[in-house]
């Protein structure tokens, strides 16, 4: 099965969490797709305060890019034409990070097709 892995860059918009300004304000943020793992979910990790990794509804993801959406730690909100916000909540705080919501449409497109190709793969025996 085919394990997705994209990098994007975001930007931090929590007061605690923003790196040096040296990168522009944005760091890179891994968005994981496990299908054997769990088909229904994504994982995104963020840099800095030993590597948060959130893992969330794959359906959240998406329907967040339309209309604000939320579910226990996690909410995801369009901003704009362009952007789209995510809101991390834990209990070390809040982290709320900015996207280019067509980094997301890409990455959720390539977990799509991910799907689609390891439920029509044949079962190894």
């Amino acid at each position: 099965m085919s394990v997705v892995e994209q990098y994007a860059r975001a930007h931090v918009l929590t007061d605690a969490d923003l790196p040096d300004e040296e990168g522009g304000g944005a760091v890179p943020v891994v968005l994981r797709y496990d299908p054997e793992d769990d088909p229904r979910s994504v994982c995104v990790a963020l840099p800095g305060r030993g590597s948060c990794r959130w893992t969330f509804s794959r359906a959240l993801l998406e329907q967040g890019l339309r209309a604000p959406a939320g579910n226990g730690e996690v909410r995801v909100w369009p901003c704009g034409r362009v952007r789209a916000v995510v809101e991390f909540h834990s209990a070390d705080g809040c982290s709320v990070v900015e996207f280019d919501t067509e980094a997301l449409l890409r990455f959720l497109r390539r977990t799509y097709t991910a799907a689609t190709a390891a439920a029509t793969e044949p079962v190894a025996r």
